[in-house]
């Protein structure tokens, strides 16, 4: 006999994905990614079980594969919305925006992964390395050079935070590089800018300040 009170998907897999999903804050911008990926409805507004119901099995496989089970893929995607994800916990009723194109003060165009906006101003920059050998100190060089020129240029001038995220690791000269170029720093309004580290390791995040 079919409870027909009882929703169809409350004993499948589905259903269980469901009830470990909604205990995560996944963003809009996330959810909105994995649908259109998976070729999957999704609800525009509503609470985050309701609208994770609306999603295929697809969609809902691809966000537990990546938000629960953690899991890796070779493109090195999962780890980058991992990234995302935990950004945008760090920025409450702010705009994450991914792939950003912003303009330095050298007047090159930098691609910056996630770029945090407040009240239409730009607050905070982040990088991840999801795939390959840790973190090279040439690696950490041009992070900063790109930050530095963001920075520095008409865009830049709330810009307060420059994140380089990982989850293949920081080779140690690359972090004695970023601590011995924030000291470099002046700390006035104008030029203070928080750089941190954050390793993806035992399935969190762990930050470190360079400055």
């Amino acid at each position: 006999m079919v409870n027909k009170g009882f929703p169809a998907f409350g004993n499948s897999q589905a259903g269980a994905f469901i009830a470990a999903l909604k205990n995560y804050n996944l963003p809009d911008f996330i959810l909105k990614k994995i649908a259109k990926e998976c070729g999957s409805d999704l609800l525009e507004r509503g609470r985050l079980d309701d609208r994770l119901q609306s999603m295929n099995d697809t969609a809902l496989t691809m966000l537990h594969k990546i938000f629960i089970d953690c899991e890796s893929d070779e493109a090195g995607k999962f780890a980058d919305y991992r990234f995302f994800a935990y950004v945008s916990s760090m920025y409450h009723k702010c705009d994450i925006l991914i792939n950003e194109s912003i303009p330095g003060a050298s007047g090159k165009n930098h691609k910056i992964p996630v770029a945090v906006k407040n009240n239409g101003m730009y607050i905070a920059v982040a990088f991840n390395k999801s795939t390959g050998t840790p973190v090279q100190k040439r690696e950490a060089i041009k992070f900063y050079d790109i930050i530095d020129d963001v920075k520095k240029g008409d865009h830049g001038t709330m810009l307060t935070d420059a994140i380089f995220g990982t989850s293949v690791g920081f080779k140690g000269d690359s972090l004695v590089e970023l601590e011995r170029l924030s000291k470099t720093r002046k700390t006035d309004a104008e030029s203070r800018l928080d750089i941190k580290t954050a390793n993806f390791e035992n399935r969190i995040y762990s930050v470190t300040k360079c400055t």
